[in-house]
């Protein structure tokens, strides 16, 4: 009779350890496949800190790639492709110009047979030219983007994604107080 619990005992302990690691296989299988959002991680950073009111400047979003992803460039190999695109909105007295790509590179990937694709990897920045209009305000201002991509790895391609980039600038009435910033970044 001892036995035969201990058998029942071990019988119900085998049956909640399967159950359990069913349990926690699919989150774990889950976390092979990422979402786009955890592939790249954008920030922005302006070419001048703090900004005089009446001048020019850059605003550059650098986009880092995870290893083992890509994401489409703007200028697509091909039309059903995913172009990365940043959009920017200008608050009140500033100036947005046209957001400058940089050009991808061509490489071939399983799902793309021989088929070279143009693609960002590892890090890229986009950059975006800004004024200061002279009746912007001033102090602690922000600059809302939104960036578009699709990450993709060697074997397959994630749903593309928009993330929220906030460039912040400090902006001053006199142009005396700006100074040149990032110049690891927009010496480039």
């Amino acid at each position: 009779m001892k036995l035969r619990f201990e058998g029942r005992v071990s019988s119900t302990l085998l049956t909640f350890f399967i159950a359990g690691m069913l349990f926690l296989l699919p989150p774990f299988a889950g976390s092979q496949t990422q979402s786009g959002k955890e592939v790249v991680t954008p920030t922005a950073y302006a070419s001048f800190d703090p900004v005089a009111r009446g001048s020019s400047f850059q605003v550059a979003v650098v986009m880092k790639i995870r290893p083992g992803f890509h994401v489409n460039a703007r200028e697509v190999s091909e039309n059903y492709l995913i172009r990365t695109d940043l959009k920017a909105d200008g608050p009140a007295g500033f100036k947005i110009g046209d957001v400058a790509y940089p050009k991808g590179t061509l490489q071939t990937f399983v799902f793309s047979k021989d088929k070279q694709l143009n693609v960002y990897t590892d890090s890229v920045t986009l950059r975006v030219p800004v004024t200061a209009l002279p009746d912007a305000p001033t102090g602690t201002q922000h600059l809302p983007m939104k960036l578009r991509y699709q990450a993709c790895s060697s074997e397959i391609c994630l749903p593309p994604v928009t993330l929220p980039v906030d460039a912040t600038l400090n902006v001053v009435a006199e142009g005396k107080a700006a100074r040149p910033a990032n110049r690891e970044i927009f010496s480039k």
